[in-house]
């Protein structure tokens, strides 16, 4: 399999095997997050909807995109963590799978709303942390600046989710007073009696939201998993998208290589010049690397990973000369080197369609089991009320919009963080802050609290005891 030898094939099904389960988990994990509206407001029976959203989640990831699942694979700079020992690359990737998938565990099995994107980005932190600790490395083993958009972005959902749901609720309120069901949608749903057919519509279709906004964004998760295990173990075959046509990196490669050589190097600093004179030197081998081959399957095995280090390389030059001040450059050349790296990193950006359907399949089939745990904390045990049409259809429609526009922009965000904080947004909407659970919600915020440093120690820790057992 792939030219390794039997008992590294047998590793790597492993770790793939490992990796679609973590999306399993991760499925029943945040099914509570899209079915638990439908189910406390007699919308759905608990079977049909863990069964939709499982449907939706799958498309999720079928349609999705892979922005996302660029991002996680970013995270980690992997061209500088791959040598010639697969053991320690197999050593990175059973650390990271390993502390997500029990943290994700633990915290199900305690029933607290907690995220599997906080759980996963921290892994990966951990991993790339401790490969930088290991005597030896001088570069990074983690993309700051990658790790700090993932951060932002984390950190600022939840508060959108809390905030935006309390206006929304706010809307409601003054835009149903006077009509027939104005009053029913803030009042606790009778048991085992479904809302009128326009509300029970419009949880349906919020539920229907989350659940394919959910798959776009938490299913990318996945598929930038098993790109980071695939071209960990394998980067001769999975370093490079080999259906694209080299013709369509030499025309970038020329724009690059006529801007670069053209820019005024006297301004800039010593190591501002170190990373120009590397980016035109990099620039030339790629070009002579890509001019003779008819198709990227040509390059030589040993060269591809070496193709695709030196793309990843160019890209993290141009953009640092981007930013820098002394750097004199017009703005249609700079808008050259910004639409040529764009059109070069399509060779390195990619994801086979096996790997997101198997993606989309364990995401799936996760969402419909092990949904009571967390379903019961997010229906009863956020606020002290039983939830409302209102208040469910509030924060389902603010989750839904909040992941989608995530998702069109690469941005990793927790489904579970954004409704978790809208459903809390809701019940503070409804009767004010006395309205929460003080004891879930100081669970829920411990967990969140936790979860990074907790993780990212765990999996730098599995990774020196992985890599000192291999070395030994």
């Amino acid at each position: 399999m792939f030219e390794l030898d039997f008992s590294y094939s047998l590793l790597l099904i492993i770790c793939l095997v490992t990796a679609c389960g973590f999306e399993f988990v991760n499925g029943f994990h945040d099914t509570a997050n899209a079915v638990a509206t439908v189910i406390y407001t007699n919308s759905l029976k608990p079977w049909v909807a863990v069964i939709w959203s499982g449907a939706w989640n799958f498309m999720g990831v079928l349609l999705g995109g892979i922005s996302v699942a660029v991002g996680i694979i970013n995270l980690l700079p992997v061209e500088s963590l791959i040598d010639q020992n697969i053991t320690h690359s197999l050593s990175m990737v059973f650390a990271l799978l390993l502390s997500a998938i029990f943290w994700n565990l633990l915290t199900w099995y305690l029933g607290i709303p907690c995220s599997s994107s906080h759980t996963l980005i921290a892994s990966i932190l951990g991993v790339g942390i401790a490969y930088s600790l290991l005597p030896g490395v001088t570069e990074a083993g983690v993309d700051w600046s990658q790790a700090k958009k993932s951060g932002m972005s984390l950190l600022v959902s939840p508060l959108l989710g809390f905030s935006l749901t309390i206006i929304l609720m706010f809307l409601i309120r003054v835009g149903t007073r006077k009509t027939e069901y104005g009053e029913s949608l803030f009042k606790e749903p009778k048991k085992d009696t479904p809302p009128p057919f326009w509300i029970r519509a419009i949880l349906i279709m919020t539920c229907t939201s989350v659940s394919y906004s959910h798959g776009s964004n938490d299913g990318q998760k996945g598929v930038g998993l098993i790109m980071l295990i695939l071209i960990g173990i394998v980067p001769t075959y999975f370093a490079l998208n080999e259906k694209i046509s080299p013709n369509k990196l030499r025309a970038p490669l020329s724009e690059i290589g006529r801007v670069v050589n053209s820019m005024d190097t006297r301004p800039l600093s010593k190591p501002d010049s170190t990373t120009w004179a590397q980016t035109v030197s990099l620039t030339g081998e790629l070009t002579s690397r890509i001019t003779p081959v008819a198709s990227l399957s040509a390059i030589a095995k040993k060269d591809r990973f070496e193709v695709r280090k030196d793309i990843l390389v160019i890209d993290r030059n141009i953009k640092h000369l981007l930013e820098e001040e002394a750097v004199v450059i017009s703005q249609a050349d700079r808008q050259v080197l910004q639409r040529s790296m764009k059109e070069m990193r399509k060779v390195t950006d990619y994801s086979p369609t096996w790997v997101i359907l198997i993606i989309a399949i364990s995401l799936g089939i996760g969402t419909m089991i092990g949904w009571k745990r967390i379903v019961k904390t997010i229906g009863e045990k956020i606020g002290k009320e039983h939830l409302s049409y209102a208040q469910g259809a509030s924060a389902e429609l603010v989750a839904a919009a909040t992941i989608g526009a995530a998702s069109q922009f690469g941005w990793p965000v927790s489904t579970t963080q954004v409704l978790s904080s809208g459903i809390a947004g809701s019940m503070v909407a409804s009767k004010g802050l006395k309205n929460l659970q003080v004891d879930t919600v100081r669970n829920i915020l411990i967990a969140w609290v936790l979860t990074v440093p907790v993780v990212t120690i765990m999996s730098g820790t599995l990774f020196f005891l992985f890599r000192t057992i291999v070395d030994w």
